[in-house]
């Protein structure tokens, strides 16, 4: 596994502690407008300390092959976080599987970037985690994330009615799911 892959014109990158500022940036950057699709978060989201400890979490996370995230810049501006995303809850056994999650910044939305990002981060879980199964849980309303994973090859396996507490309200989700035939 490397810490550093490229698409064609994406740097995607596991990250230390010491990106904590570029991580926090990004979140300020675009506060109001993730606040729509994920939960509430504290102030202390919103400290410089937080970032630390969590992108040394995802490390262990990694390292302990539950859960792999990766951070999106563009191959041009490498101080700037775009994006990011992440396979979690990996599962091994007779399940092989994991689900999916991404964001990106607001002004990079409809250009191809979390596609492309996404791509490569499913060739990594299938082809070196070896995994059967990915799973991305998408509020109906959020037509830019469908569109990605409809792109990826992703089909609709159902509702999951009131699935997660989005922004202070349960929220319905569309269960999508891509398959590994090679496994």
């Amino acid at each position: 596994m490397q810490k550093v892959y490229e698409t064609e014109r994406l740097v995607l990158k596991m990250l230390d502690k010491t990106y904590a500022k570029l991580v926090l940036d990004y979140y300020l950057r675009n506060r109001d407008f993730l606040d729509e699709w994920e939960p509430i978060k504290s102030e202390e989201f919103y400290k410089i300390s937080y970032h630390e400890e969590q992108l040394g979490k995802q490390l262990v996370n990694i390292e302990n092959g539950t859960s792999f995230t990766l951070w999106i810049f563009k191959k041009e501006d490498e101080k700037r976080i775009i994006g990011s995303i992440g396979f979690n809850n990996i599962v091994r056994g007779a399940f092989l599987s994991c689900y999916l999650g991404y964001k990106l910044d607001k002004d990079e939305i409809n250009k191809g970037y979390m596609t492309e990002a996404a791509n490569k981060g499913i060739d990594i879980m299938f082809n070196e985690f070896g995994l059967h199964r990915i799973e991305a849980n998408i509020i109906p309303r959020n037509i830019c994330s469908l569109r990605v994973v409809e792109k990826l090859g992703f089909y609709n396996e159902g509702l999951a009615y009131k699935y997660l507490k989005i922004n202070g309200k349960w929220e319905d989700h569309i269960h999508m799911v891509l398959l590994n035939d090679k496994v």
